[in-house]
């Protein structure tokens, strides 16, 4: 180590970075690239099927799930549809807005493998005060 060492270091340090996993990510934007969702937090969707997912292990209910087309980019996401017996205001080919759960980094959310969005509109009906009996279901 010598007394001018200091800049060679810092260009080894920089050099080597680039196999690091997560700085590689981080730097060419990766996350961002492969989000269905893109930088937004909420996406439209057309319901193309309905269906049930197996809870993780402790848990042995049944959650009920859409595959959902995204508009923007036609992408097929899985999408959480929240609240009891809710999956009866969701029907094929109605337009929905998804958003992100929230899980850990951006992953899966409790016992749902494999899920990352949920359900928050049926066209432009909120679930939530359609499973309350607040409001019908508009028809398109």
């Amino acid at each position: 180590m010598g007394l001018m060492n200091a800049n060679k270091l810092l260009k080894k340090r920089n050099k080597f970075r680039w196999s690091q996993k997560d700085y590689n990510a981080r730097m060419k934007n990766l996350k961002i690239k492969s989000d269905p969702l893109g930088r937004s937090s909420q996406a439209k969707g057309i319901v193309i099927e309905k269906f049930q997912k197996e809870a993780a292990q402790p848990n042995s209910a049944m959650r009920k799930c859409a595959k959902v087309q995204l508009i923007k980019n036609g992408i097929q996401v899985g999408a959480f549809i929240p609240g009891n017996l809710a999956q009866k205001f969701v029907d094929e080919h109605d337009e929905v807005v998804i958003e992100r759960i929230g899980g850990k980094q951006g992953r899966a959310k409790g016992d749902i493998r494999g899920i990352r969005f949920q359900v928050i509109k049926v066209n432009d009906q909120p679930l939530h005060r359609l499973v309350s009996g607040k409001i019908e279901k508009g028809r398109r």
